[in-house]
């Protein structure tokens, strides 16, 4: 349900001017009841001036009349042409001024590891122009040398489930043209939920590190067949036989 304009100041004049009880103003306005009693107490909205809602093209009179008549009558905001569509109406995503420094760097970190988001996703999660998104897929901005990519999330210039969104959406848009993508790009379609509930990846223990070419799985390793290498191979000595023969000829 749609609310006033200045709540509080609107919820001051209904208390001032009729007779309708607490919770017809406060489920009008948007209040709790005690706030309302706090009103008329003059413990809450000391000092704020009553927002006339008839003059403001807010409510009629025949709307309060009816309501101080029949207390479970239900206020209802008078329909204001001019004011439809207004709450979808968003402009362009407000940036900080200390984070636009950084915005090139998380355009480059969204081309760079998510390739299938348009310009149009991409200048809405971060807040920028497709000027600016185009020249760096082409590398062609200005400060392109010094630039690294970096997570618009760890900026600050999104949220997280609305960068997922935006993937999911570009991952759908794909797969109805046809388009076949390849195993890394069906990783990076990983959301943050799917993410933490997978599995974390074994990881070495310190106290065997460097001995990575081990197997930490229970097969045996294959045994390799160990060579029987005879002691004598290791000298080049003569046999005994001949070496007897030859002393006996040269004996006097």
């Amino acid at each position: 349900m749609a609310k006033p304009l200045m709540a509080k100041a609107t919820a001051v004049w209904l208390v001032d001017n009729t007779t309708i009880s607490f919770k017809q103003i406060a489920d009008f306005v948007g209040m709790h009841e005690l706030e309302v009693q706090g009103i008329a107490d003059g413990d809450v909205a000391a000092g704020v001036k009553g927002f006339d809602p008839i003059s403001n093209n807010q409510l009629t009179q025949e709307e309060i009349d009816a309501a101080q008549s029949n207390p479970l009558h239900k206020l209802k905001l008078k329909f204001n042409p001019s004011a439809a569509g207004e709450e979808k109406r968003r402009g362009p995503r407000y940036t900080p001024l200390s984070k636009r420094q950084d915005r090139p760097n998380s355009i480059l970190w969204l081309v760079k590891f998510h390739p299938e988001l348009s310009d149009g996703q991409i200048a809405k999660l971060v807040g920028t122009t497709k000027p600016t998104i185009q020249s760096i897929r082409e590398r062609t901005h200005w400060n392109i040398a010094n630039m690294q990519p970096i997570d618009p999330v760890a900026l600050g210039l999104c949220k997280q489930s609305e960068l997922d969104t935006a993937v999911q959406k570009a991952a759908a848009k794909q797969a109805a043209e046809g388009k076949v993508m390849s195993d890394d790009e069906r990783r990076k379609l990983v959301s943050t939920e799917q993410s933490l509930d997978m599995d974390a990846a074994p990881k070495i223990p310190s106290a065997i590190e460097g001995l990575e070419t081990f197997s930490l799985t229970d097969e045996p390793a294959e045994e390799k067949e160990e060579e029987v290498v005879d002691a004598d191979s290791f000298f080049n000595l003569p046999k005994g036989g001949e070496t007897d023969e030859e002393e006996d000829e040269f004996r006097p």
